[in-house]
């Protein structure tokens, strides 16, 4: 793609549709200028410019969830661009996969994929990216905030949304369980990441218990 050919605005921005590469799911909207997509196309990482802050800046450079770039496309008019990206943990900063989360209607419903989300490989990353913040701890970030607190904290907002989970299956409100879920299991993770426990150590223990029988439970717990 040439950037020279670009129909910049007269700001000198171009709309960004971010999408995801394997299952076509819209995941966010933005601007960039020629500087943003330069770092986007040389870096394989997402970049944009801010016209709130009058900066340029990374998706995911605090949070972790970044967008590994599969590729980038212009539309017929030369006043648009598509980027295919791979998502670390969720796109949108309230905590959605996506920033396409509410209808016309008020409706709450997450922007359609068309394929399946891989589950495994977003555990995999969301746990890399709570380790690298305990690991490196950096400034604003919540992950590194709540190790600062200390396990007390961590526990407490394990509780929290082990709470909130009841209330969303008691409304049972499918959309309200999967969004608490999603909290639960990213403040488990944080816990499990406080005791230095991997993800492979739950899945081997769920392993152990598969295909087990109740009394089988109950024998090697009594023991």
């Amino acid at each position: 793609m040439n950037i020279r050919s670009i129909k910049f605005d007269e700001k000198g921005y171009v709309p960004v549709i971010v999408q995801d590469a394997e299952n076509g799911q819209v995941l966010m909207f933005a601007y960039a200028n020629q500087d943003a997509l330069e770092k986007t196309i040389k870096t394989k990482k997402t970049h944009f410019w801010s016209r709130s802050r009058k900066k340029l800046w990374e998706k995911g450079e605090e949070s972790g969830n970044v967008q590994e770039v599969k590729d980038v496309f212009l539309d017929c008019d030369k006043d648009t661009i598509l980027v295919l990206v791979n998502q670390t943990g969720v796109a949108c900063h309230t905590g959605k996969r996506s920033c396409f989360f509410e209808t016309v209607d008020g409706r709450e419903n997450i922007a359609p994929s068309f394929g399946p989300i891989r589950t495994d490989k977003t555990l995999e990353e969301v746990y890399q990216v709570i380790e690298d913040r305990k690991r490196n701890p950096r400034e604003g970030s919540y992950v590194s905030g709540l190790f600062k607190k200390g396990l007390d904290t961590i526990l407490k907002k394990v509780g929290e949304e082990a709470s909130e989970t009841i209330v969303a299956g008691k409304n049972k409100s499918k959309e309200e369980v999967i969004y608490e879920i999603s909290d639960l299991w990213f403040h488990s993770m944080v816990m499990l990441v406080q005791f230095g426990i991997k993800l492979e150590d739950i899945y081997q223990e769920l392993g152990k218990r598969f295909g087990k029988s109740k009394e089988e439970y109950r024998q090697n717990d009594s023991k």
